[in-house]
């Protein structure tokens, strides 16, 4: 039998072996850890608080607030308010917001209660399902078994609504009971574009789109001119984050964001109201395409309404053809017809060729090149005055009296009044160099001929108005503008510089002019067509219209500018219908006579009791 002593003694030696190899491991590892640590805290002390501050430093832009749209009276047209992006952490909800540590039992049991405590929250105030609302919030991971920590709940949600809802899940936070104290949704801030008006100036305002970056954009009007001002330049904020949020008194960089500039129109919402509607009835009730109307201030150009028919809702553009979204009055060419006489007159009068009783005699038609010019109604010879020809828009007077003139200086007078080029308005759809079509200053005579009337030349809506302007103003050209104003954020007016004003015509020759339409306007009509106790100036427009399709002349554009009061000549209301078969006076004049009934009153001038009847002689025989 063995010796027990020999066996306790080769035990006793083993142990002693396991100590000693134990401790070698345990020097080893504590030698490895002081020479890290040194590492870390001396040699490389810096680079390794730089990577560790590079897996907390979190990043986040601060979308500035785009600048307001308003009319000159400051009724808002287009604005920002604030909504935001509901969004949830699961990761976190899971344990109710308490990380690093374990979970007592009462925060075990608040946090199994969490899910379903915030989706009945959620459905309160959002509506919606309750159980799509616990998919989002119990989906904590995601297919690869990464942490879920962001999960979008709901988008365009009013900030007021989620502070109600954060108010709800924050109310028991401080009761030290389970139940009733809720971490796990935020928001990011998500300023949306709003148009109070709708419809309202809308082809004038525009609206936004975002891209792929978020970043809104202008995409029409006012808004894409000026896209740059109102935008102004986003923020970024720069910090340290851990699992319980941000690291307070951490290092942290914040940019404020440069809130976009402000916008003021010399838009009436009003006025543009008023005229809308009459554009609208008179494009239904003529049986036309389309339409466009502008009123506007003939001493400043100021274009104080500015309607386009059909038009759309920037609020929700995208239910409507986008042929609706930009401005016909802009951007579209027409041939003006008997409306642009005016402009022939002006020229004929400023150059001492004619004056108001110039004796015509016009035929029953006139031989122009390969074609015969003849009147709207048949007649044998008449004995007209200028006024007359005017009044009565003869296009065989309006030759022959434009004859008188060089095709040169008759061109010189179109570039003058702003045709041909784009006007500068600050809308979009103008772009640069030639806009419309003006025979040359060589054009053939039959092209000379034509253009006298209105034909052969085309024209944009702004160009015309503006030119009509400079015509009865005294013969001073005002680019037309729809800015009344820029300023910044403070409410500091930012300059704004518009083109200098130029005479086109004399004083005495604008004079002469109104006489000129003062005799076609005072002229009788229904009681409907009238304005009583006023006195004001019109001019018809009845043009063959081009059809694009066939090249050939089809249907009418038929248009009609008044003028008023004829004694003070301020609001001036053009209005335009596009594929018609109505002719301007009867087509479109109700619409502008009823907008000047609306305009006068509200800019001060008041009927008169009497008026006396026109008598300037239009015949001299």
């Amino acid at each position: 039998m063995m010796s027990q002593q020999p066996i306790a003694a080769s035990r006793a030696l083993t142990m002693r072996r396991r100590i000693w190899i134990f401790g070698i491991v345990m020097a080893v590892l504590a030698t490895t850890a002081i020479v890290r640590s040194l590492w870390v805290q001396g040699i490389d002390a810096t680079g390794a608080a730089a990577q560790a501050a590079d897996n907390m430093t979190m990043s986040r832009r601060i979308e500035a607030t785009r600048g307001s749209i308003t009319d000159r009276n400051g009724v808002v047209l287009a604005e920002d308010y604030a909504v935001v992006r509901l969004i949830a952490d699961p990761w976190n909800i899971q344990t109710n917001g308490i990380v690093g540590r374990e979970l007592s039992a009462d925060e075990k049991a608040e946090a199994a209660m969490a899910p379903l405590a915030i989706s009945k929250i959620l459905l309160k105030y959002l509506g919606g399902s309750l159980n799509d609302y616990l998919y989002h919030l119990t989906r904590t991971t995601f297919d690869d078994g990464e942490p879920n920590q962001y999960e979008l709940i709901a988008s365009n949600v009013a900030l007021y609504t989620y502070q109600q809802i954060k108010a709800e899940m924050n109310a028991g936070c401080n009761d030290n009971v389970v139940g009733g104290c809720y971490y796990g949704v935020g928001m990011e801030a998500t300023p949306k574009r709003s148009y109070p008006g709708g419809m309202i100036a809308s082809n004038v305002v525009g609206f936004t789109l975002a891209d792929e970056n978020g970043n809104r954009n202008g995409a029409a009007g006012v808004e894409q001119f000026f896209d740059t001002r109102l935008s102004g330049v986003d923020g970024t904020e720069t910090y340290l984050s851990s699992n319980y949020g941000v690291i307070p008194f951490a290092d942290s960089t914040l940019i404020p964001a440069q809130n976009g500039m402000d916008v003021q129109l010399t838009i009436d919402s009003e006025l543009q109201y008023a005229i809308q509607q009459e554009l609208q009835a008179a494009v239904l009730r003529s049986g036309a395409q389309q339409g466009w109307a502008i009123a506007m201030n003939v001493k400043t150009a100021e274009v104080l309404a500015l309607a386009n028919y059909p038009t759309y809702d920037p609020n929700d553009f995208g239910s409507f053809p986008q042929g609706d979204l930009g401005n016909r009055a802009v951007d579209w060419t027409y041939e003006p017809g008997s409306v642009a006489k005016v402009l022939t007159m002006a020229a004929l009068l400023d150059q001492g060729l004619i004056d108001n009783d110039t004796q015509v005699v016009v035929p029953s038609s006139l031989p122009s090149g390969a074609d015969v010019i003849t009147d709207f109604s048949s007649h044998g010879t008449l004995y007209m005055t200028a006024r007359g020809v005017l009044a009565n828009s003869s296009n065989i007077g309006t030759t022959l009296l434009a004859r008188l003139s060089s095709k040169e200086a008759l061109h010189d007078y179109w570039t003058r009044f702003g045709l041909g080029s784009p006007t500068g308005i600050e809308l979009t759809g103008e772009g640069t160099g030639t806009l419309g079509l003006l025979p040359a200053a060589d054009m053939e005579d039959y092209d000379r001929d034509r253009a006298a009337f209105g034909q052969s030349l085309s024209v944009t809506g702004v160009q015309m108005a503006a030119a009509l302007a400079a015509a009865v103003n005294g013969g001073v050209y005002h680019a037309p503008t729809v800015v009344a104003g820029i300023s910044d954020t403070n409410g500091n007016a930012i300059d704004y510089q518009r083109a200098a004003a130029r005479r086109v015509i004399s004083p005495e020759a604008s004079a002469a002019v109104r006489d000129m339409m003062e005799a076609q306007a005072m002229a009788t009509y229904s009681a409907s067509e009238a304005m009583p106790g006023y006195r004001w100036l019109g001019k018809s427009g009845t043009a063959e219209r081009v059809n694009p399709d066939t090249g050939l002349y089809e249907a009418f554009t038929s248009s009609y500018v008044g003028v008023a009061p004829a004694e003070d000549p301020t609001i001036l209301v053009y209005i335009v219908l596009d594929n018609t078969y109505s002719y301007g006076s009867a087509a479109v004049r109700p619409a502008v006579v009823n907008t000047l009934r609306y305009a006068l009153p509200r800019y001060g001038f008041a009927p008169a009791s009497e008026v006396a009847p026109y008598e300037g002689a239009q015949y001299y025989r």
